[in-house]
């Protein structure tokens, strides 16, 4: 979608916003109480309100994006969020009066990150995923906020977000909000077991994993109707996560699931890219029973219909599979099952087989490190390929093994490789382009 385009389905937005967008559901954007009781957690049992904000901090990932790369202090804000509309800079959450949240009360806290308002009750962007905490209850919130007061107070007031005409002007998101923004609380499924109702609650809420794995439409909206379906994030895609067996995670076994949010590594593949950092910062401190729950809730849902076939013996196939052999197969074995818990299998591997090949095109150019946890302290790397391997190269082996060992895949085209140069930069650029 053009910039002309988006800026008049905008301006739309907020001009239907103003007019109360007849037709929408009524009160579905009002600001909602949060007064429910979130589905219970054995971890929770005995533990301070200190404690257990620290927890649930954890499980939100707080302060991934609240903290500056590099030296930047925990929680003191900093770090840019790259959008379709500009960068927008995560704030301070440390309980420093001046440039923090000190001076909030639970109320403000609760205002903002369940509703998306500023301590002035200015809108704020929703890179930080009010639409989603919208579902984490007030007591929940309560004991982040105390913990949150308890860390090391920062004075630091870092980058503002100043983005282009018109996502510059904050009252449009009243318009974004009014479409995109649901705050009727979390509901539990008296049909589906607690442990069901835990992992949708933490899915659904904290986890956030809407945010990345739920594409988005021209506005940042999440796209309803392909939910946890898989969606592209700062040049890579994070796969499908329902129970589709073949993109998503239907074939693991639950407790397959639960290791490779634990460690990062699984027999079936290891965890990179945006997706190493939220096991690395978040997910491998949750308790073995909430990632249980949250396996079993999302095996649990339908996810996409699979339409892909094998495809046939091509010149592409088998140009792709000698690069293999000379390239990658000491990794990752001819079988493509890698080695467990280190080397990922690309042999059913469901973001190998993602409807976009962002992913496999993204570590072959750049190289990748896996995730390094507590229990898997030794992670290994992926040696980039982008200084070596021309487009049609790179567009071949990505195609064999997106489509061998069973696997089933759309080929990969040498115009998305030069593409994904384009857009990635850095190593990925051709270092020998007489070769190309």
């Amino acid at each position: 979608m053009s910039v002309k385009k988006k800026l008049a389905v905008l301006v739309g937005v907020v001009a239907l916003g103003g007019l109360g967008f007849v037709g929408y559901k009524i009160g579905h954007n009002s600001i909602q109480s949060g007064e429910f009781q979130a589905p219970a957690a054995a971890a929770m049992t005995g533990k301070t309100a200190i404690e257990r904000g620290k927890y649930l901090a954890l499980a939100g990932d707080c302060v991934a994006c609240h903290t500056a790369p590099g030296d930047g202090k925990p929680f003191a804000g900093g770090y840019g969020l790259n959008t379709p509309f500009g960068t927008i800079y995560a704030t301070n959450i440390t309980p420093d009066k001046e440039t923090g949240i000190g001076g909030w009360t639970d109320q403000q806290f609760i205002n903002a990150v369940r509703n998306g308002k500023g301590i002035n009750g200015e809108n704020l962007y929703p890179a930080m995923p009010y639409n989603v905490y919208a579902k984490v209850s007030d007591q929940d919130l309560k004991d982040i906020k105390a913990y949150l007061d308890q860390v090391p107070a920062v004075h630091y007031d870092g980058p503002k977000t100043d983005l282009p005409f018109p996502y510059n002007i904050r009252l449009m998101m009243f318009g974004w909000n009014l479409l995109f923004l649901d705050t009727a609380p979390f509901k539990a499924d008296p049909a589906q077991s607690a442990e069901w109702n835990r992992g949708a609650y933490l899915v659904e809420g904290l986890g956030h994993c809407t945010s990345c794995h739920t594409a988005k439409n021209p506005l940042g909206g999440d796209n309803f109707g392909v939910h946890l379906q898989g969606g592209e994030l700062q040049g890579w895609f994070a796969p499908e996560i329902t129970g589709n067996t073949r993109q998503g995670i239907g074939d693991w076994g639950t407790d397959e699931v639960v290791q490779y949010l634990k460690t990062g590594a699984n027999a079936r593949t290891v965890a990179s890219g945006p997706m190493a950092e939220a096991v690395t910062n978040s997910l491998q401190h949750l308790s073995d029973a909430d990632l249980h729950a949250i396996a079993v809730y999302l095996k649990s849902l339908p996810g996409s219909k699979d339409a892909s076939t094998p495809l046939a013996v091509s010149p592409a196939m088998a140009s792709g599979k000698a690069l293999y052999a000379d390239n990658c197969a000491a990794c990752h074995q001819n079988s493509g099952e890698g080695v467990r818990n280190m080397v990922p299998a690309l042999k059913g591997n469901n973001g190998v087989q993602a409807s976009a090949p962002t992913n496999i095109l993204h570590v072959l150019m750049n190289g990748g490190q896996g995730a390094a946890t507590a229990s898997n302290p030794t992670s290994a790397d992926m040696p980039e390929f982008g200084w070596k391997l021309t487009d049609r190269q790179m567009a071949d082996v990505s195609t064999y093994i997106r489509n061998a060992w069973g696997n089933q895949a759309p080929a990969v085209s040498e115009e998305e490789v030069k593409q994904a140069r384009k857009t990635q930069g850095g190593a990925m650029a051709l270092q020998n382009p007489q070769h190309h």
